[in-house]
């Protein structure tokens, strides 16, 4: 049998912390796609993500969309 005890508070702020991350990266990723596909056949594609309606840049819209997307994981 393991002994857990020697897992602190720390380390798992830590794991809680890459998985936060790991979670935004992959979405800025799917959602990156979405608006440079949208982008080069020329859609409107801020209307496609969430909370990317009213942002001028793509990556200032595309990062709405996943901090959006994000708070209803929670």
């Amino acid at each position: 049998m393991a002994d857990v005890r020697h897992l602190s508070h720390r380390h798992e702020g830590q794991a809680a912390s890459v998985s936060t991350f790991s979670i935004f990266l992959l979405g800025f990723v799917l959602f990156g796609v979405i608006a440079v596909v949208g982008q080069l056949f020329g859609c409107q594609w801020r209307s496609w993500l969430p909370g990317a309606e009213g942002v001028k840049s793509m990556t200032g819209g595309v990062k709405s969309a996943v901090y959006t997307f994000m708070s209803h994981l929670q």
